[in-house]
Formats: structure tokens, sequence, C-alpha cells
């Protein structure tokens, strides 16, 4: 029996990318995850992608995994993406599974934008050497989430017009789709196609991420997934809820010259010191925070809260 991995739903209202990005930044996230069965389960194997990348801008100043019950094997390695994953396995009968990721990251000011950023969007999609071409085949073709779409490769050209710059194009491409996409977290699931999305107009950060990165890839611009966290800013006079956040998704797109650029078309901007990478893929199969197979269990049901809080330096 497989879990049913947590969706991602996240969108708010932010400032551009940029408007503080003076100084590095500290950052909170804990991820909680519960789940609770019917009937005892026998045997539980599981899989997490709950630790930050290292590099970058990001870098990771601890992180600890508690697990409940506490399993049998765990093994700590990095996935085929470069993505630091952990198995685990629990061999005693249990009733739930709580798993509680504690990260503490710095996070520094982006790199200058390089001037390639604004050549023609097709110049700019050009990969620089044949060995980087050979890297960036598997994020141009189709995955098992983001199948090959003429109705998103359409969609994205309407914003990737010849002569257009790199970044401008893909500004209007998010900007578009949180136009003309709502969000609702009960509109979907993880297992939600694409075309269904298109057809209600309706998701959340993985549909949109999902649906940007096929209409990427339908023009020719390599495009993977990226999974993580987003920092949110409560209105005035409010308290940061806790737990109230949630897991989040957004796309990095190829520009020769420039590297990877994330954007964020859940919220129609760049991505900056307020976003946490967990890791990257080609779509949420790859990079689903909590997954695995149990033996037993009967029906189930899923808690997961997320907090991410700004600390002091």
């Amino acid at each position: 029996m497989n879990h049913p991995p947590p969706s991602p739903p996240h969108r708010t209202t932010l400032s551009d990318r940029g408007a503080d990005e003076r100084a590095s930044r500290r950052i909170q996230v804990v991820h909680q995850t519960r789940y609770q069965y019917e009937l005892p389960v026998a045997q539980s194997w599981q899989l997490a992608h709950l630790r930050p990348r290292q590099g970058g801008s990001q870098s990771v100043l601890s992180h600890s995994l508690e697990i409940t019950p506490r399993p049998d094997w765990v093994d700590e390695r990095a996935d085929y993406f470069g993505n630091p994953v952990t198995a685990f396995a629990i061999h005693s009968p249990h009733e739930g599974l709580d798993v509680t990721a504690r990260s503490t990251l710095d996070l520094a000011p982006a790199p200058p934008d390089s001037p390639a950023l604004m050549q023609p969007w097709r110049a700019a999609a050009l990969p620089p050497d044949p060995r980087t071409a050979y890297e960036l085949a598997q994020y141009l073709v189709p995955s098992p989430q983001v199948p090959r779409s003429r109705r998103a490769t359409f969609y994205a050209a309407r914003s990737f017009r010849s002569g257009t710059p790199f970044l401008l194009a893909l500004q209007d491409f998010a900007a578009r789709i949180h136009r003309d996409f709502a969000f609702d977290a009960s509109a979907t699931t993880v297992t939600t196609p694409l075309a269904e999305v298109f057809e209600r107009r309706r998701g959340v950060c993985q549909d949109f991420a999902q649906l940007m990165i096929a209409g990427l890839r339908g023009i020719g611009v390599p495009a993977r997934y990226v999974s993580g966290y987003i920092l949110t800013n409560p209105p005035p006079g409010k308290p940061r809820l806790i737990g109230a956040d949630a897991s989040h998704a957004w796309v990095s797109a190829w520009c020769a010259g420039q590297g990877w650029v994330d954007i964020d078309p859940t919220n129609a901007r760049r991505v900056d010191q307020d976003f946490v990478t967990l890791g990257w893929g080609r779509d949420f199969s790859d990079v689903t925070p909590l997954r695995g197979v149990i033996l037993g269990g009967g029906e189930q049901e899923l808690e997961a809260r997320v907090t991410v809080s700004p600390l002091s330096i």
C-alpha cells in the first residue's frame, strides 16, 4: 500500500526579487508529517526528501530528522539528481508514523544577473557545449507528471516571441499563469493530470510549476521542478502562524550564459531569499517530501505542517 504524498499548496502576495537582498538572512524550517492508520502496520519502508540542498546561495547550518517509531534501518545518501535523501524502515507493528525535519539555513543574496538574460530567448536557450547539452536533455523530454502538451506549448509561445529577451519572456509567462489560473487547494491532488488543470484553470503550486515546465520544454527551453519552502509574511499586527505554511514548488529554466533561473509562477516572482530549496528533478514525482510502502494499515489520515521562521543573525 502506497502512502499518498502530501501536496504542496502555496500562494502568497510578496514583493519582487531584490527588495531585501542586501545581506544574508537566517531561516528555520520545521516540517512535520503525521500518518495515522486505521489498522496496525506490520512493515514500513520510506524515502524522505526533507534535508535542504547545500550549495549556491544556500548554506545548511543544521539539520535533524526525528522519526517515531524509531526506525530499524536508516540510510542517508544522494539521489540521481544530487538531492540529499534519507531512506528508513520500521519492522515492528505501529499505528502511526511521525516524521519531523528541523533545518536552519543561511540564505545569501543572489549573484548579479548576467547580460545573457536579456538576450533574445532563442539564443539564451541554447546550451554552450555538448556535455551540458547531454545533462540538459532530461529536462527537455516528457517526464511522469509532465507529458508532452501541445496546449502548454502554444500557451508558452505567446510569451516567448521572436526577439523577446529571455528574462522578460520568462517573467511574462509566469505572470500569465498567475493571472489565468486560480489558486485552489481543493481543486487538485498530486496525481491530477496536466490536461485537467488546464480545463479547470485551478490548482496549487505543484500544478502551476508543472504547467510552466511543460510549456517551456515544448518550446525548447530546459526546465526542472524545484521543491522547497517559502517564507510568508503575515498581515500587519498578526503573528506568524505556527504550521500554517506548506511545502512549495517552483521552476528552474536554463539560460545559456546565465545558468539556471528560478521563477515562481504561483506568485509571479523571481526566487530570492524568501525561498528554501529542498531539491529538484524532472517533476514532483522525483522530489516527493515523504513517500513509501506499508504492509497493512487499512485507511490512513495524513497531517502535514510546515513552519518557516526568520531568525536573527
